[in-house]
C-alpha cells in the first residue's frame, strides 16, 4: 500500500506531462524559427505581455534591445572565462551575428511567449512537488529529488535567458535539452518513489536487463547526436547547399545517429521478441511501439525534406521511449530465466 495520497502521485504524472510539454513547445519553436520572437527574457519585448503590433514599440526597439542583449552576452563570457571556458568566451564576444536583432514579427513572438507560458506552468509545477513533500512527506530522498529537481529547472529557466541572449548559438541549444532531459529523469525518478504501479518490480533475463540499460544510454546519446544533425542542417542550408549534398556535408555526427538507430532497433526487436515469449510486458511493447513511430519520423526527416512537424514528432517520439526505457529500468530487476 503506498504512503502517498492519490493526488499527489496524480500531481506528479501531470508535472511530468508539463515538462515534457516545454520539450515538444521547444521544438515547435525550433521548427518555426520563433526562438527570436522574444529578443529578451523573462519578459517579451520588455513586458509580461507581448505586444501583437510593431506600432507598440519603440521605432529603435530592435537598438534598445541588442544593446541589452550585449549586456548580457558580457557578463556571460565573464563568467565562462571564470569557469575556465576561455575559448568559447572569446568566441561568443567576438561573433557579431548574435547582436543582429530580427525585426518584429507577432507570429514568431507569440510562439515563443506560449513557449514560456509551458514553461512557467511546468516551474509552478515542480515548485509545488516540492512544497508538497516538505509540508506533509518530509521524507530525505524525496525531498532531495524534490529540491535538486527545482534547482535544475532554475539552471534552466536562466539558461533559456543565454540561448535567446547568444541569439541561438547551437551548443547552447544543446545544453539546454541536456538539462530538460535531466530534469525528466528526476522528475520519473520521484514518480517511481510514490507510485504503487511504477513500485512494481520486472523480473528479466539479466541479459535483456544490460540490453535496456543499453538502449536507454544510446537513446540519450541520440537524442544530442539528433541536435548536432539538425544544427549542421541549418549551417550547410544557410551556405546554399542543395539537399542532394546533406549527407556528404553532415560528416560523423549524421553516420554514428544513423547508424545507432539501427542498432536500437535490432537490439528493441530482440527485447520485444523475448517478452512476447514470456512476460508480455506492456512497458516492453510500448517502448517498441515508441520506436516504430521514431524510426517512420526518421525516415520521414531523411527522404521528405525534413517537414517542420515530423521534427517535433521525431523529438517527441524520442522523449517519450526515453522517459519509457527509463520506467523500465529503474523497475527492472535480473532472474537467472525470464520469467512470467
Amino acid at each position: 500500500m503506498s504512503n502517498y495520497s492519490k493526488s499527489f502521485v496524480r500531481f506528479n504524472w501531470m508535472t511530468l506531462v508539463l515538462i515534457f510539454l516545454v520539450v515538444i513547445a521547444g521544438s515547435f519553436v525550433r521548427i518555426t524559427g520563433s526562438g527570436m520572437g522574444c529578443p529578451d527574457w523573462p519578459k517579451c519585448f520588455g513586458k509580461w505581455i507581448p505586444p501583437t503590433q510593431k506600432n507598440q514599440l519603440p521605432t529603435n526597439y530592435r537598438d534598445i534591445f541588442a544593446k541589452k542583449r550585449g549586456e548580457k552576452i558580457e557578463k556571460f563570457s565573464k563568467f565562462l572565462n571564470q569557469i575556465g571556458f576561455r575559448e568559447i568566451a572569446q568566441q561568443i564576444k567576438e561573433d557579431k551575428s548574435i547582436l543582429i536583432e530580427q525585426s518584429f514579427n507577432a507570429r514568431k513572438t507569440w510562439t515563443e511567449y506560449g513557449n514560456r507560458l509551458v514553461g512557467f506552468l511546468a516551474g509552478n509545477a515542480v515548485l509545488g512537488v516540492m512544497i508538497w513533500v516538505l509540508l506533509k512527506y518530509r521524507k530525505r530522498k524525496l525531498i532531495f529529488l524534490a529540491v535538486l529537481n527545482l534547482i535544475f529547472l532554475g539552471f534552466e529557466a536562466w539558461f533559456g535567458s543565454i540561448v535567446v541572449a547568444t541569439n541561438l548559438v547551437p551548443w547552447t541549444i544543446t545544453v539546454h535539452l541536456f538539462f530538460a532531459l535531466l530534469i525528466i529523469g528526476l522528475q520519473l525518478l520521484i514518480i517511481n518513489e510514490i507510485s504503487p504501479r511504477q513500485q512494481a518490480t520486472i523480473y528479466m533475463d539479466n541479459k535483456l536487463k544490460w540490453l535496456l540499460y543499453f538502449c536507454l544510454s544510446v537513446t540519450f546519446l541520440q537524442m544530442f547526436l539528433g541536435t548536432q544533425v539538425r544544427e549542421n542542417i541549418d549551417e550547410i542550408t544557410k551556405l546554399g547547399y542543395s539537399r542532394e549534398l546533406w549527407t556528404e556535408k553532415l560528416g560523423i555526427p549524421f553516420y554514428i545517429h544513423r547508424s545507432f538507430s539501427w542498432i536500437v532497433l535490432f537490439v528493441i526487436i530482440y527485447i520485444s521478441w523475448m517478452n512476447e515469449k514470456s512476460n508480455k510486458l506492456w512497458i516492453i511493447r510500448s517502448i517498441f511501439l515508441t520506436l516504430c513511430f521514431e524510426l517512420v519520423s526518421g525516415i520521414l526527416l531523411a527522404y521528405a525534406n525534413m517537414p517542420g512537424l515530423v521534427q517535433t514528432s521525431h523529438l517527441i517520439f524520442a522523449t517519450v521511449m526515453l522517459g519509457i526505457l527509463g520506467m523500465a529500468v529503474l523497475r527492472v530487476k535480473s532472474v537467472t530465466k525470464v520469467t512470467c
